[in-house]
């Protein structure tokens, strides 16, 4: 059962656009005709649950008043004065650092798209626990700090260590079943392999500027192709561990099942399953027939590289290759745009987008037609169709 504090919008509440688009934009700029929305859709009240209203979609980095906020627990208050970044566990150098020493490791800048592990879970039948997020729960945005791996370094984490935990200073306690045993902080962990690579970092900026209070500031963790919950906000805490870790959000939440010898064995979520998502037309639009309309969307994957998104005005039964805007940039998301000349014959059509990635080792990934339940309430990635009415 949805918590009453939440309140869905439905598609009438969000600014359609009435008409087609003209030529494509820039990557970066928004189309002229576009309608300037820059608030969010409320979710949940508190803790602060708020989307990005996916059909504003106009541009390759999103502004940070409009990133999408996921909280589980209330935003702590944090003294900046007494702050530190503790570091411990399997480390010959148990650290204590400051913002300043933080920045001291080095800087990166670097875009990177994050998406809710539950992005799209309105579209669940049956309707599924959890927050019911329609498409805008993800964003792509340029994140600065240091290094997870100097940080590592400095610290000496010892070679035999198996994973590395990132501990938030925001807490609660969790009364839906299964129940946490009292208040827990939210903590999750990544492989040291990961945790090693250059492309994850302790960010304080965000799109040029300090990190906000909902972004987590001071510092928070970028895990780059991973799912969101893996860049845990308002950091307080990184234990570099000997086993896996098997905190309360990736065991009894943010966890799915894989099959082995034919049974479902729980694991932990982890990577970005490839995605694309039409902006517009939106659910529901009024298109001109006998004209030219612009389909226009985004495409990711976590681990891999968006090769080709194919739209389908026909609800499936034929599809065309859209056009990939600008070049790839790894772990953002590419946008797309598909010019679709409307029939004649007045009526309901149905639009869909289907993407297709190279992984890092080479395998090609299409973007699934149907739901994999066994993701249970995660990773929603399968094909949502977008009906529109020609006229």
């Amino acid at each position: 059962m949805p918590d009453r504090r939440e309140f869905l919008y439905t598609a009438a509440a969000l600014p359609f656009l009435a008409r087609g688009l003209g030529a494509a934009p820039r990557v970066g700029q928004p189309p002229a005709d576009v309608v300037s929305f820059s608030g969010l859709i409320l979710r949940q009240q508190e803790p602060h649950n708020f989307e990005f209203p996916f059909t504003t979609l106009d541009r390759f980095i999103l502004p940070t008043e409009r990133f999408y906020v996921r909280n589980h627990f209330a935003v702590p208050k944090i003294d900046m004065s007494t702050w530190r970044l503790k570091v411990e566990g399997a480390v010959e150098n148990k650290l204590e650092l400051s913002l300043d020493d933080i920045k001291k490791l080095g800087s990166q800048t670097r875009p990177v798209t994050l998406e809710c592990a539950g992005n799209g879970r309105v579209y669940l039948v049956p309707p599924a626990r959890g927050v019911a997020w329609q498409l805008g729960a993800v964003g792509n945005a340029e994140w600065t700090g240091a290094p997870l791996a100097a940080l590592l370094e400095k610290a000496g984490a010892r070679k035999d260590a198996a994973e590395v935990a990132f501990v938030g200073a925001d807490s609660g306690t969790i009364n839906d079943e299964p129940k946490s045993p009292g208040p827990i902080h939210f903590a999750r962990s990544i492989p040291m392999a990961k945790a090693h690579s250059s492309e994850v970092i302790l960010a304080w900026a965000m799109n040029g500027a300090d990190l906000t209070a909902d972004h987590g500031a001071p510092v928070r963790v970028i895990v780059p192709g991973w799912y969101g919950m893996a860049s845990v906000k308002w950091l307080t805490n990184v234990i570099v561990s000997p086993r896996g870790f098997r905190g309360w959000f990736q065991t009894y939440d943010y966890s799915y099942h894989i099959r082995e010898d034919g049974q479902p064995v729980t694991r932990a979520l982890s990577e970005i399953q490839v995605k694309s998502s039409i902006a517009r037309p939106a659910l529901g639009e009024i298109v001109p027939a006998k004209n030219q309309h612009r389909v226009f969307g985004a495409a990711w994957m976590g681990e891999g590289e968006i090769t080709k998104v194919d739209v389908s005005t026909d609800g499936g039964k034929t599809w065309a290759a859209a056009t990939l805007l600008d070049k790839p940039v790894k772990y953002a998301w590419r946008l797309w745009e598909y010019i679709w000349k409307t029939p004649d014959r007045p009526g309901k059509y149905t639009l869909m987008c289907r993407a297709t990635a190279k992984t890092d080792n080479g395998r090609e990934i299409v973007q699934p037609m149907s739901r994999n339940t066994d993701f249970r309430n995660y990773a929603i990635h399968h094909v949502v169709p977008v009906e529109v009415e020609v006229k």
